[in-house]
């Protein structure tokens, strides 16, 4: 039977956004190797309740790495230290027994904290409001090949809207550009005949928006393309760039 894992966690703890946060540090012990990170996150915040202090406040739902939700910054990385995977995917046997574990919340003026390492993405959901929608009525559904779509083109739209929202790529940019997700959102309906008609609209929106919301510029350094737990390509900002131009010179 296999023994259980020890690490000593340093947490981020914060009341809310007008307070001042700090580092906690607490020891987790008895952990299995096949647990997730949010189930070790579980078992601490059962040891804290029991002793009558606050838990430890996170983000999760689906724990299927479907939704994006369960974002934490962990050893100076988003998501932690597996390739495109989410939190709840990351298991503790890629850390070793005894290792010190950092865990922070997503860092951006764009995502204020709420409490812990939860943060307000709402930033992102205003973003969508703004322009990544179609509201053109088609009528009924029509057949699967109606349309003609060329293989290439709904490729690369599937791929953009693989985009779970989770906010990775604003954590791991050292400008906290929100450009890679704007990118996805306007290329998964650029590539489609659906996304056509309000094309010029959608992109000089979103990226008002975005600019609104207080997230820094994109200076390329492809850091959130290498952090996106889906894999999300930092060509996808190229088009992105393309469709704005593009609508500024032609409206």
């Amino acid at each position: 039977m296999e023994k259980g894992r020890s690490y000593t966690l340093k947490v981020w703890r914060q009341k809310n956004a007008a307070s001042r946060g700090e580092f906690k540090t607490y020891q987790v012990n008895d952990v299995s190797s096949g647990s997730s990170f949010l189930e070790m996150l579980d078992i601490l915040n059962e040891e804290l309740t029991k002793k009558g202090e606050d838990p430890i406040h996170f983000d999760h739902d689906c724990r299927e790495g479907i939704c994006g939700t369960c974002s934490l910054f962990i050893n100076g990385r988003p998501h932690g230290p597996e390739e495109e995977i989410t939190v709840c995917q990351l298991h503790m046997r890629t850390f070793q027994d005894g290792q010190t574990i950092t865990i922070e919340p997503w860092r951006a003026r764009a995502f204020p904290v709420i409490k812990d390492l939860v943060v307000d993405r709402s930033a992102f959901d205003r973003i969508i409001q703004a322009g990544g929608f179609i509201s053109v009525n088609t009528g009924a559904a029509p057949d699967a090949n109606a349309i003609p779509i060329a293989r290439e083109n709904a490729e690369v739209a599937m791929d953009a809207a693989a985009c779970i929202g989770c906010g990775a790529c604003v954590a791991a940019c050292k400008n906290a550009s929100a450009m890679l997700f704007v990118a996805a959102k306007i290329s998964q309906l650029a590539m489609l005949p659906q996304g056509k008609v309000e094309r010029k609209r959608r992109a000089q929106k979103m990226v008002e928006q975005m600019d609104k919301e207080g997230f820094g510029s994109c200076t390329n350094t492809y850091a959130c393309s290498a952090e996106c737990p889906k894999g999300i390509e930092f060509t996808h900002i190229a088009r992105l760039n393309r469709e704005y131009l593009t609508s500024k010179f032609t409206s």
